[in-house]
C-alpha cells in the first residue's frame, strides 16, 4: 500500500519518543481511541544523532496494538547506514522507514533495499540542509514522503525553528502533490496551521501531545487547529 492509501487528507502523528514508556501501551491505546491513525517511532543510534533511543524490541510490542486498530507505524531512522536495519524493523512491525538525506550517499540504492522489504520510504532533511538538492534526490529516488526537520534531530522538546515554514513552502513547490510533506519538531497549536498553509499535511507532535495530562484532548486540539 502507498502512503496515499494509508493516510487521510492530513494526519497528526503522535511521536512515541515523548511517551511515558512505563505506560506506552496504555497511551497508544488511548490515542487510537481518539482516532489517531499514524504513530511516529523515532530511532537514534548514538552516531548520526547523539542519543541512543528505542529500537525494534520496543516496536514489536506495540505494533500488534496499532495494527489491530488499523493504524500505521512510521519509523524515523536517525541512523548511519539505515539499510542495515530494514529487515529488523520490518519484522518488528514497521510500515514505513524515513531515512536521512545526510546519511544516504546512495539514496536510490537505500530506497531499493527498503522496497525489497515491502516498506514505504521517506526522506528527511536536517534544518541546515539545502532544500533543493534534497528535493531533487527525493524525486530521483521516488520516495513516498519528505520530512522537513523543524528542530535538530535527536532530542524531543526543542523550540521550533521559524524558518522551517519557508522550507516547507519550498518543498511543496518542488515536489509533486503525490508526495506529502511531513514536519517534525516543535509542532504545536501555535504553528500547525501555518505549516499546513505552507503545504505540509503530516505533522509529528511529541510534547504537544505527550506533555499534556489529557492526551486525547491534546491530540484533538491539534486536529481541530487544522479544521
Amino acid at each position: 500500500m502507498s502512503w496515499r492509501e494509508w493516510i487521510r487528507t492530513i494526519e497528526v502523528e503522535p511521536s512515541l519518543y515523548a511517551a511515558d514508556f512505563s505506560r506506552l501501551g496504555e497511551q497508544v491505546d488511548v490515542l487510537l481511541r481518539a482516532e489517531a491513525r499514524v504513530f511516529h517511532f523515532d530511532v537514534g543510534d548514538g552516531h548520526f544523532v547523539p542519543p541512543i533511543t528505542t529500537g525494534p524490541i520496543v516496536l514489536q510490542w506495540i505494533a500488534p496494538l496499532v495494527h489491530r486498530a488499523g493504524g500505521v507505524l512510521d519509523c524515523h531512522l536517525m541512523v548511519e547506514e539505515p539499510e542495515r536495519h530494514f529487515a529488523q524493523f520490518r519484522e518488528a512491525g514497521a510500515d514505513s522507514v524515513t531515512v536521512h538525506f545526510e546519511a544516504c550517499p546512495d539514496l536510490a540504492g537505500v530506497v531499493a533495499q527498503a522496497r525489497e522489504h515491502e516498506l514505504r520510504v521517506g526522506l528527511a532533511l536536517n534544518p541546515e540542509t539545502e532544500v533543493e538538492p534534497a528535493a531533487g534526490a527525493a524525486l530521483e529516488a521516488e520516495v513516498d514522503l519528505v520530512l522537513c526537520m523543524s528542530v535538530h534531530p535527536g532530542y524531543s522538546g526543542q523550540d521550533f525553528i521559524p524558518e522551517s515554514i519557508d522550507r516547507v513552502r519550498t518543498l511543496r513547490e518542488l515536489l509533486p502533490e503525490s508526495v506529502p510533506v511531513q514536519v517534525d519538531g516543535g509542532v504545536g497549536s501555535g504553528n500547525i496551521r501555518d505549516l499546513y498553509d505552507a503545504g505540509a499535511t503530516l505533522f509529528v507532535a511529541a510534547t504537544a501531545i505527550f506533555g499534556k495530562e489529557d492526551l486525547p484532548r491534546a491530540y484533538r486540539r491539534l486536529v481541530q487547529a487544522l479544521a
